[in-house]
């Protein structure tokens, strides 16, 4: 089906900065040009036209220098970021030079205005809420940021004014792009003092819109904050995919409102079911909307950045909606809590960046590198469904989290409850089962079975758990997925391990409170180490392996 959407090239003005010979090529090729993405012009290499799908060599001649200059003469000047334009359109060349500065490659990349990307979120755009657009790069994100721009500007007839890093939004030269309407575009003289020019826009001409692209950096991130505590509608693109990579990373986390350890108080610790130290949100986010856009025609929305950032960091799936819009241009919108897909963007709370709880085990790290295998590492195993009558636990000073990954590891029909009176079981710490609670007497009462643990670890939660499904140890994992036999004596006494895992945790939280930047850990047998790397990557902080056996030992550092 032909797509309706308007679209402005000026393809045509890009072809004519080409050698005739490329030229030609693409004009007379099988391919619609108007499919084409780019052009690669390497030194010595043969010229190549990328296209929506698929690629083909334009010429059997090797590019020459001669080539290069023929194309460098005919559009705009580079600037520090090495990318170049033609003005008044859209296309964007971009520089590879060698160690002496001369250019000997060029990506000529066709840029495109598309009317009517944004009716998928345009609801959202008319809220005048701040918006945060993410995605990978080539998806559209700098396309729905520029025809936003134009409908805020045209439609809703608001001052617009777009911070242009490269003149990606507005094109180059001095005159903007048409499709931007009469949004107004400042120029940034420099990547480095894109900051600068964020502020600038709004003291100098105050603007109740300001369109950001690629937003990168600290101190771009810092001034976002400014502009929305000025009470301006902040629409703009991050480097990241989803909502885990910006919570990932430690430079943008801030646009989602920060993340940081926060010590409880042993009440609060035990009210809430986890450990002393968590991860909560630091300040209220820049952004109130986030879009992760996997195409023009389908986007996750989460219209609450706040409870959506607490949701993860509580180990929860946040609430978002899925858009998608069919061939005939009608939008379908489906809320919930949504699988996800993205990379890994760390733990958080015992949730993966990937959405989904996944049994899989990490092998030891040496040094850096680090391995993955798709198998629980462990003493236990399970069939992938076991059979018995669904739980319902309620964790009394027991981690949630951990007890929900131990859940995940064993695969059993278990859900973890909030409120003692709905459940079917009761798992305690033989600490808080000493003090003899009201909770603890209130459940024998009512014929709740009390599940005592000696300690707070995912080892003593999966051999609860396997009691109680009668679960039995499994001979038949292979080498890598069970642990060596010194593993399995270490974890017969469970001493060790236990000693492993709180020093892990101690190290962690002082890493995590700034008190050390490193911790080395006690040498342990591999097994044990394994278990310890687990944790810091729990915590999103960085472990590796150092020294020779039987000093081997692990380093908690902050990543």
């Amino acid at each position: 089906m032909t797509d309706p959407r308007p679209i402005t090239s000026n393809i045509d003005l890009l072809l004519d900065t080409l050698p005739l010979h490329i030229r030609q090529s693409i004009e007379g090729g099988p391919d619609d040009k108007e499919n084409l993405l780019e052009i690669v012009m390497d030194l010595g290499r043969l010229p190549e036209a990328r296209y929506r799908g698929h690629e083909r060599f334009l010429s059997d001649r090797e590019v020459l220098q001669d080539d290069i200059d023929y194309v460098i003469q005919r559009i705009g000047a580079f600037g520090e970021d090495n990318r170049a334009g033609i003005p008044r359109t859209l296309h964007r060349i971009s520089a590879i030079r060698n160690r002496g500065g001369k250019v000997i490659g060029l990506t000529c990349r066709v840029g495109r205005a598309v009317l009517g990307t944004i009716a998928i979120i345009r609801d959202l755009v008319e809220s005048g809420k701040s918006l945060l657009l993410l995605g990978k790069p080539g998806v559209g994100k700098t396309t729905m940021l520029r025809e936003t721009a134009r409908v805020v500007a045209e439609d809703l007839h608001k001052r617009v004014v777009i911070v242009d890093t490269s003149n990606e939004i507005a094109g180059d030269g001095d005159i903007p792009h048409p499709g931007i309407g009469r949004a107004r575009r400042m120029q940034v003289p420099r990547p480095s003092e894109q900051h600068a020019v964020m502020i600038e826009a709004v003291e100098n001409h105050m603007p109740e819109v300001i369109v950001i692209d690629e937003i990168g950096t600290e101190l771009e991130a810092l001034a976002a904050r400014t502009i929305a505590e000025r009470g301006v509608q902040l629409i703009g693109t991050a480097h990241g995919n989803t909502l885990d990579n910006l919570m990932s990373n430690p430079t943008l986390s801030d646009l989602i409102g920060g993340i940081q350890a926060v010590t409880l108080g042993d009440e609060e610790a035990r009210r809430r079911g986890t450990q002393k130290t968590v991860l909560e949100r630091k300040a209220p986010p820049t952004f109130d909307v986030l879009v992760e856009i996997q195409s023009w025609d389908r986007v996750s929305v989460y219209s609450d950045v706040s409870s959506a950032v607490d949701s993860v960091l509580r180990g929860e799936e946040p609430q978002a909606e899925l858009r998608s819009r069919d061939a005939d241009g009608q939008i379908h919108v489906e809320a919930g809590s949504l699988p996800r897909d993205g990379g890994d963007g760390g733990t958080y709370g015992g949730r993966r960046g990937d959405g989904w709880q996944r049994t899989d085990g990490r092998s030891e790290r040496n040094g850096s590198t680090r391995t993955r295998t798709e198998r629980r590492i462990g003493p236990i195993a399970a069939p992938a469904s076991t059979s018995g009558t669904q739980q319902r636990i309620y964790p009394f000073g027991v981690s949630r989290d951990r007890l929900d990954r131990a859940i995940a590891n064993l695969r059993v029909p278990a859900t973890i409850v909030r409120d003692m009176h709905d459940a079917t079981m009761v798992m305690t710490l033989k600490s808080y089962y000493r003090q003899g609670s009201d909770r603890m007497r209130q459940a024998e009462d009512r014929g709740v079975p009390v599940y005592v643990l000696r300690n707070n670890t995912i080892t003593q939660m999966e051999r609860q758990l396997a009691d109680v499904f009668h679960i039995r140890a499994s001979d038949e994992e292979d080498d890598e997925a069970s642990p060596p036999p010194t593993a399995r004596r270490t974890n017969g006494d469970g001493k060790q391990v236990t000693d492993a895992i709180m020093e892990a945790e101690q190290a962690i939280t002082r890493v995590m409170n700034g008190e050390r930047s490193a911790v080395e850990l006690t040498p342990r047998e591999s097994y044990v180490r394994r278990l310890q790397h687990q944790l810091a990557e729990r915590y999103n902080v960085g472990s590796e392996s150092r020294g020779r056996e039987p000093n081997r030992r692990v380093k908690i550092f902050r990543s």
